[in-house]
């Protein structure tokens, strides 16, 4: 897990909040969890390597 982290504000539909929210919950896993493990994925899907804290991140390939 990242050392330091820090804030990222995304606007989404109160719909899709609550359902999101209430799946996160039936997991047992929080909405910060998820959306680390999807920027996560993203990223290695577009080939783009980070090393943790953000030091010597390479550029897409």
């Amino acid at each position: 897990m990242e050392q330091k982290t820090t804030r990222l504000t995304v606007l989404i539909d109160p719909d899709k909040k609550k359902a999101f929210e209430t799946l996160c919950a039936q997991q047992d896993v929080t909405p910060s969890q998820v959306v680390r493990r999807l920027i996560r994925d993203y990223l290695a899907a577009h080939g783009v390597s980070f090393a943790p804290g953000g030091k010597d991140a390479a550029a897409p390939r």
